[in-house]
């Protein structure tokens, strides 16, 4: 599917596409492309990110959700590498610059169809060991793909997330999914440890070193040896730590505290971290050369509120480990409870998610079913503000103490009733989006409107 308002460009990278033996669809819009994209085996998009009915990254997933799971290739013009960047990272296989040559356009498609069969066997085959993640949203598909590769690689990896979004636990599981899965996957808390002992929790020490230390001890990154070292929270290692750990890095040696010789160790680092390591290092708090050494491959994992479909899934995966440490039968939800769930904002990810379901199974105690009473008291105070706060801020042409004839200017019938319909038009889209927890598919379902025409009200009223 060839996606671009310019009917030169459509038909260049049409010619590119059959010349190559493959298939090739044309849209000038988004509107049409969404329209006709699921009607055949879709393989590769090709995607402009300027169009006259919106801007492409908006439609990234969507068309990384189609049924095919085709890769998308981005068609940016000069002077817009932000927009490359962020079509990057939000999964896009890889971006062509205007004007672009027939051998760059083949090229390219020939590695994304070539990494799309590879991505689909590695799904079939069922080798991916989650190591307990749950979900299936197309965001978290991806890092499941970027999991894969990390884990087939010795290279270092940087996992960046939001607090409580599972960093530990993705982090287990490129280490599961690796040839060092046999050996220890030994964990470091960079925001627990103390300027005075991270050296020798890191490197060892022998016995006599400093006061209190009676006897010897290995330090974790020798424990490490054949396995994996993750060091949670890296951006909070001081300078003078960062340096020393560069070097162990590089040459997989240290010297433990009060020792006399080095000691070798062959791990593979993976690294976390919920700050901007990039702009720590142009302020000079992080070091420029450590950065490119742990960052040789990247994943950003998506905050709950980025993957609400995932949660229904979520509820139930973490009411069946908690009735399994009660010894008792999981809880079930009433619906309305589980639309609370998937309105929240969940601040604290996933890890809040858990906590707030295991007050609840608690509060609930033998009852079978979880009420809106069960559930912790801040989340249902914010919910109760963010309702109340709405209500407050309604005063359009539905709120009930609205008239027309109170406005200094009466509109026209056909004025008002366009209002009118507008108003709730954005009220009902809102609601059904907040009920779903902006499952499209579920959306066009309920509204018995095409997917694309309800992605086009998303943008209209700004639901995302």
């Amino acid at each position: 599917m060839i996606i671009d308002d310019d009917p030169d460009v459509r038909q260049v990278l049409a010619g590119a596409v059959k010349s190559a033996g493959h298939e090739a669809r044309s849209a000038g819009t988004l509107q049409i492309a969404m329209d006709t994209a699921g009607s055949f085996n879709c393989e590769a998009v090709f995607l402009d990110l300027s169009l006259p009915d919106g801007h492409g990254l908006d439609a990234l997933t969507w068309f990384q959700e189609l049924m095919s799971f085709p890769e998308v290739i981005i068609i940016t013009g000069k002077g817009d590498p932000a927009g490359a960047e962020l079509a990057l990272n939000k999964g896009a296989f890889d971006f062509l610059e205007k004007p672009a040559s027939i051998a760059e356009v083949t090229l390219t498609l020939v590695r994304a169809l070539e990494y799309r069969e590879a991505r689909l066997r590695r799904s079939r085959e069922g080798l991916i060991k989650r190591s307990g993640i749950v979900g299936s949203c197309s965001a978290l598909v991806r890092c499941l793909q970027d999991l894969s590769q990390a884990a087939a690689t010795g290279n270092s990896l940087l996992i960046f997330g939001e607090t409580g979004t599972g960093k530990e636990l993705f982090a287990k599981a490129v280490h599961d999914n690796s040839p060092r899965a046999g050996h220890d996957f030994v964990v470091v808390d960079c925001s627990a440890l103390s300027r005075g002992v991270m050296e020798s929790t890191l490197f060892g020490h022998v016995r006599g070193a400093f006061t209190g230390a009676s006897d010897n001890f290995s330090g974790l990154v020798a424990l490490s040896n054949k396995g994996t070292l993750f060091l949670d929270e890296i951006g909070e290692l001081d300078l003078d730590m960062q340096k020393k750990f560069l070097r162990v890095l590089e040459e997989k040696k240290f010297r433990p505290v009060g020792a006399s010789r080095e000691v070798y160790s062959d791990f593979r680092l993976v690294c976390a971290t919920n700050r901007d390591l990039e702009a720590m290092a142009q302020r000079g708090e992080f070091r420029q050369d450590l950065l490119y050494r742990i960052r040789m491959q990247k994943c950003t994992l998506p905050p709950l509120r980025e993957r609400r479909e995932d949660i229904p899934e979520l509820c139930t995966h973490f009411l069946e480990e908690t009735a399994g440490q009660l010894k008792a039968s999981p809880k079930e939800m009433y619906p309305e409870v589980l639309e609370i769930f998937s309105a929240y904002e969940w601040p604290g990810n996933v890890r809040e998610l858990k906590n707030a379901l295991e007050q609840a199974a608690a509060a609930a105690q033998d009852e079978p079913m979880l009420h809106r009473r069960h559930l912790p008291l801040h989340l249902r105070v914010s919910l109760l503000k963010d309702s109340l706060s709405g209500q407050q801020e309604d005063k359009g042409v539905l709120s009930s103490d609205f008239s027309p004839l109170g406005q200094s200017d009466i509109p026209e019938w056909k004025t008002f009733k366009t209002q009118v319909v507008e108003a709730a038009e954005e009220r009902y889209f809102h609601d059904l989006y907040a009920h779903t927890g902006g499952r499209i598919k579920e959306m066009a379902r309920l509204a018995n409107l095409t997917q694309s025409r309800v992605y086009s009200l998303i943008n209209k009223y700004k639901l995302r």
